[in-house]
């Protein structure tokens, strides 16, 4: 990403959480992790139900901004995410939702990019990645 697109979503993620902004995402997607893209709940739910994963999988959520959907695939699935995104301010944000959502020990935010994963091979069991291209 270019510098002006960081900027413009880190921008975007430290109003993610403002009550108009939530009320909207709540209304439209029927989510409240401060997404800024257009995964509704419902396909975040089918998407969970196709992965089909468990306790002992790793998702990896690229692009995972504020953690919609990895930190929700997450908390119904019970296994661990790693959600990457290039925006500092996003891997903020979805921190603390993971705090939030008691699941600090089972969720990893990490600023990066899909060309320099912070993962070992064959460490991953399936990888999302929502509204990012």
């Amino acid at each position: 990403m270019i510098r002006h697109e960081l900027e413009h979503h880190g921008h975007r993620y430290q109003r993610a959480h403002q009550d108009l902004v939530l009320a909207l995402e709540q209304e439209t997607l029927g989510t409240d992790y401060g997404a800024n893209g257009y995964t509704t709940i419902d396909q975040g739910n089918r998407l969970g139900a196709l992965l089909d994963l468990d306790v002992d999988d790793v998702l990896l959520d690229l692009g995972s901004g504020c953690g919609w959907p990895g930190l929700h695939l997450a908390k119904d699935n019970g296994c661990r995410v790693i959600g990457v995104d290039p925006v500092i301010e996003g891997a903020t944000v979805a921190r603390s939702r993971a705090i939030e959502d008691d699941m600090a020990e089972r969720a990893l935010a990490v600023v990066g990019d899909g060309t320099d994963l912070p993962v070992r091979g064959r460490s991953i069991d399936a990888i999302v990645h929502s509204d990012m291209l």
